[in-house]
């Protein structure tokens, strides 16, 4: 789950991380009111959604006085900002930050995330801030300083004070640096994050080391040890159909194909995306519905993928361990009927009780397209897709 900006620096500073003077703002009114609440010469106005790359699109502005602070969130509020990392749609803006504007004499870059191979919290940290980590990674794969985190240790002094030399650090600055290397790991940590990242972290030409953006990632699945991090969730940045998805226990991700697939098992479901794309189509959807799947929640994941209008086809593609085969045909059949279903929908059944769910669907009177090989199904559903595109 991600969360916002401001949210991301709320946290941070809670565990001991400089931020600067801000205020959110729901309307340009309130974001002028905000610049004069916070007093100084200027200010910066960031658009709040979920996704880099603001600046470059427009919505983060330096401003000089309390009415430009006003008329340029005033260009904010409605907007759908369109980012590199959004899809052509981009995020809707309902929420800015106003900020005092920081005197920077020198840009870090500073990420905690986890890395799967080594099974530890890694720190990623530059020298140079204010750009992208995959931009930095290509143009200067040298300033990049790695270090991984012992668990059972947790990040020492000794550590962080190794890793702010190496950035070029002196003097009082190292203290600083390991004061907030030391919090960040913390929130890490005790809130079960999956990223914590920094850019720009900077130097103020008064000598204090600011965090001056900040996002925080979690783990879905420990958020029911954080009630009060769940409820910093903003549906509106999320996917519609990966959200109502979610709320139903299935495991979404909506794609820009237009055939779409329920799957059980994770591993299955690439697969069988692996195979569409083979066969010449395009999937409009990951979607796992999990084990021991009844016909009521098969009937859900197809009120799922049928919420994408793209969608031309339906594959359902189950191998069935702790499944079985027959509650999934009789949720097929279900839906079929319950939906009032006109797309063609594939369907390959493996394993416990194929027979028996095979049977439920040649039985069933219902223009349903069986297949008995992966392959098979993923040429059949291109193949129905092709042909009403005729």
């Amino acid at each position: 789950m991600d969360i916002h900006e401001y949210q991301a620096k709320e946290i941070l500073a809670r565990f001991g991380v400089p931020v600067p003077r801000g205020g959110l703002a729901y309307s340009p009114e309130q974001a002028g009111y905000r610049a004069r609440e916070l007093g100084g010469e200027a200010w910066v106005v960031k658009a709040q959604i979920h996704s880099g790359g603001r600046g470059a699109a427009g919505g983060v502005k330096f401003c000089h006085s309390a009415d430009e602070v006003h008329s340029f969130a005033a260009t904010l509020f409605g907007r759908q900002l369109v980012t590199k990392q959004t899809d052509a749609a981009g995020k809707g803006v309902y929420r800015v930050w106003v900020e005092a504007a920081s005197e920077i004499a020198q840009e870090m870059y500073l990420g905690f995330v986890l890395d799967r191979k080594s099974e530890r919290i890694m720190i990623v940290a530059s020298a140079h801030g204010g750009m992208e980590i995959e931009d930095l990674a290509q143009s200067d794969p040298d300033s990049l300083r790695r270090m991984t985190i012992d668990p059972a240790a947790g990040l020492s002094a000794f550590q962080a004070r190794e890793l702010a030399f190496a950035l070029g650090l002196k003097g009082g600055q190292v203290a600083q640096m390991v004061s907030t290397l030391r919090a960040c790991y913390r929130a890490y940590r005790d809130l079960d994050a999956v990223m914590v990242e920094i850019n720009p972290l900077v130097f103020t030409r008064g000598g204090d080391l600011v965090a001056l953006d900040a996002k925080m990632s979690f783990d879905t699945n420990a958020l029911f040890r954080h009630p009060e991090i769940a409820e910093l969730r903003d549906r509106s940045q999320e996917d519609p159909r990966e959200s109502t998805a979610g709320d139903h226990g299935l495991a979404y991700v909506g794609l820009d194909g237009d055939i779409g697939c329920i799957i059980n098992g994770a591993g299955l479901a690439m697969a069988t995306m692996d195979m569409i794309k083979l066969a010449g189509g395009e999937p409009a959807n990951f979607l796992d519905i999990g084990g021991g799947a009844s016909p009521e929640r098969v009937v859900r994941a197809f009120r799922t993928v049928l919420g994408d209008a793209k969608v031309s086809v339906i594959l359902v593609n189950i191998f069935a361990g702790i499944n079985r085969c027959d509650w999934v045909a009789q949720g097929v059949v279900q839906a079929y009927r319950e939906v009032g279903l006109t797309l063609p929908v594939v369907v390959r059944l493996a394993g416990t009780n194929v027979e028996e769910g095979r049977a439920i669907i040649a039985e069933s009177g219902l223009p349903l397209i069986s297949a008995e090989t992966l392959a098979e199904a993923a040429a059949a559903a291109v193949s129905a897709r092709n042909a009403l595109a005729a």
